[in-house]
């Protein structure tokens, strides 16, 4: 079985087979809005930014762990591939349930790191706010992509100080909405 650690849109919208899915954590590493988005949430000359993983040896990023048949696993990764194309690459890291701790197995993950030339990298929550008010792409708008991922979370009872303080900023009644939107079935 192949795992898929998901930690942003694909929480919410997989768009991909899979056979099961839990609530997980991959401890050393944090999400953070850091990675530009000319292709999903923005456009040339104007990004979205979109969420990676930055290592941080003492946090734990809350996600969600998709198992992925054998047989659908060529397919799921090629669409995967060519989603996350713009400026992500895979990492295998070790992943434990949410609810318990218990090891789930090692799951693949697409990571954005300062190396790729859409890498736009810290800047104070309320830049980045102002940046992503301003960004929609042919994905959409770049808020939808930020409250998204803070509604999940949020669902999942997971704290994620930097998703929730950005997402604040945007819209203030944003945990009013949560239970609308369903998590992943």
């Amino acid at each position: 079985m192949l795992w898929i650690f998901a930690y942003g849109s694909l929480m919410f919208r997989p768009a991909f087979a899979f056979a099961a899915h839990e609530p997980a954590v991959i401890e050393g590493y944090e999400r953070r809005f850091w990675q530009g988005s000319t292709d999903h949430r923005g456009v040339p000359g104007a990004p979205g930014r979109v969420a990676t993983l930055v290592a941080s040896p003492a946090a734990r990023c809350h996600g969600i762990a998709f198992a992925v048949r054998p047989e659908d696993a060529p397919a799921v990764l090629d669409g995967l591939d060519f989603r996350e194309r713009g400026g992500y690459s895979r990492l295998e890291l070790p992943m434990v349930r949410a609810t318990d701790g218990a090891e789930i197995g090692v799951g693949l993950v697409y990571v954005a790191t300062p190396n790729n030339e859409e890498w736009l990298g810290p800047a104070p929550v309320h830049r980045i706010a102002a940046q992503v008010r301003a960004s929609a792409g042919p994905s959409g708008h770049n808020i939808d992509y930020v409250l998204g991922v803070a509604r999940v979370l949020f669902e999942l009872g997971a704290e994620d100080d930097h998703v929730f303080e950005l997402a604040d900023l945007l819209d203030p009644s944003w945990r009013d909405q949560v239970g609308r939107h369903a998590l992943v079935a």
